[in-house]
Order: C-alpha cells, then structure tokens, then sequence
C-alpha cells in the first residue's frame, strides 16, 4: 500500500476544492463563484482499497493579504508545502498567466517534493490554447507532471489519481478506511452556511462573513437543533444578509439546511442569527474566536 498527503495549491477561483470534493465523493470543501472561499486548510481522504490512501489538503488561495484573515490564509497555503509529499499547483487555462502565477512558482521552486502542474477548465478552451498556456509554465519550471484537466466534469481524473500512486511512498493508511475528512461535523455545518450567504448575496457582503455555531443538539423532536450567528462587519451588511421582511436570510437558512440534512442524514432545525463584529477581520482576538489558528 502507498499513503501521503497532496497539497493542492493555486490563485484563488481555480478550482481546488471542486477537484477535492469530486476525487472524495463528498461536499468536503465549499465552492462559490467568489474568490478567496476557502480560508482553511481542509483535508479530505480518499481511500482505494487495492492502491492505498490520499489526504488532500486544500488551501486557500495564493494572493496579495490586505488584512490580518487574508495573511492567515497566505500563512497556510505557504506552510502547506513543506508538509507535503505531493504539490498540485492548480491552474485556470481561461485566465491569462500573470504575476499571480509567477508569485506561486517562486514558491515552488523552493519545494522538496514534486510539484504536478494541473491545467484546470480544459472544457472551455480549445486544445492549441490549453498547449500554449502549458508553455507559459514550463519556460518558468520544470513539473514532475502535467496534466490538463476538468474538475467540473472528472475529465483525466483517474489518470492523475494513477500517477499521484505512482509518486507516494509506500505506508501505512493514516485514516480508517471509510472516514472522507478530519473536520469535525460543526465546521462543515458553519462553511456550509457561509456557503449559501456567498451564492445568494452581493458582492459586497461575502469576504467579511463568518460564521459560528453556538449550539448543535438533539431535541426530543427528532430533529437536531443548530443555532449559528452569521457575523459581519457592518450594519448595512447586516441588512442585506437580513433582506426585506428576513427574506433573504430565510432563503440561506432554507437552502443551508437541505445541504446540512444531506451531511447528518436526520431532519435539522436551523436557528440563525445575524450579528455585527467591526472589522474582526483585523482582530486577533476575532480571528481565534472563528477558529483561524
């Protein structure tokens, strides 16, 4: 058997944790159309009975911090790679290389273990696009593998699966067999919420969001009881998670839960709350309190 850990890292918005979710088979990680979604290292574990186990850790997004989370997230995806025994640098064949992409490879090159340069969304370009936007890559590094790729639809995926195998070490499964992540359930509940305040609010809303459970408990209902706060920043962000009537955050609330009757298999009572935290996204105290370590 062979077993280590893959870091998937890249600018934000390129597809990390869709690819994450559908090697695991499970919503590990959440996805929006916003950048800078995940702020966490996340691991999910993929397990083959015949080959042996993966844990991949998502990162957030490589970018220029402008407050104390955005240091944080850049923190994390850059210490990743000195844990790892595997790098997926991911990237978005529809989006021009830039300094954002030379900013990750300096990193790179500074890596022990060997980096597979993943060109993602091949589904949208042509294949004289996607060969001209390898080279923009390769004048710049070398790669143990490349691989063109579709998260959105599983093209290519068993062939990176076959040769991430194919790089890790022989070694003992560090995870029982049928377990998809080390999360702990209430922080999957929490980013699914954050998930559904990022699809259906404006733009102005989505970065300076948290959310935290309060509490999560069976009742003699038979349905589990959540209370969570979403947080943000200002009250005029308050009001539009609100919207007129509560309506706005009774369609988070209604979306959220399906998702989270899915994760539990058993009937939930979502309690939310919106609160305002001025700028806890410059607090360390703010920071701790959201579980940013």
């Amino acid at each position: 058997m062979k077993s280590g850990f893959v870091s998937i890292v890249g600018r934000p918005n390129v597809g990390k944790s869709t690819l994450m979710n559908l090697v695991i088979g499970k919503k590990v990680a959440i996805v929006s159309e916003k950048p800078q979604t995940t702020r966490h290292r996340i691991q999910g574990i993929y397990t083959d009975d015949d080959l042996g186990q993966i844990i991949f850790v998502d990162t957030p997004g490589i970018h220029k911090p402008k407050h104390l989370l955005g240091e944080y997230m850049v923190n994390v995806s850059t210490r990743t790679l000195d844990e790892v025994d595997i790098i997926y640098y991911m990237t978005d064949v529809t989006k021009p290389f830039g300094a954002g992409e030379r900013y990750i490879i300096e990193h790179l090159k500074e890596a022990k273990v060997p980096v597979f340069l993943l060109i993602n969304k091949i589904d949208l370009v042509n294949e004289e696009v996607v060969n001209k936007y390898i080279l923009d890559f390769t004048n710049n590094m070398s790669f143990a593998e490349i691989i063109p790729m579709s998260a959105a639809l599983g093209t290519n995926i068993p062939e990176l699966l076959s040769k991430t195998f194919n790089y890790l070490p022989v070694g003992p499964f560090y995870y029982p067999a049928d377990d998809y992540t080390d999360q702990p359930v209430s922080f999957i509940v929490a980013e699914l919420i954050r998930e559904k305040v990022l699809t259906l609010t404006r733009d102005e809303v989505p970065h300076s969001i948290a959310v935290e459970i309060e509490e999560f408990k069976n009742r003699d209902t038979n349905k589990i009881y959540i209370r969570a706060v979403i947080y943000t920043e200002r009250d005029s962000q308050k009001g539009i998670i609100i919207g007129k009537n509560g309506q706005m955050l009774k369609n988070i609330g209604e979306e959220a839960r399906k998702d989270i009757e899915v994760l539990l298999e058993a009937p939930v009572y979502l309690d939310l709350w919106v609160k305002v935290k001025k700028n806890w996204r410059d607090s360390e105290q703010n920071l701790k309190q959201f579980g940013f370590r």
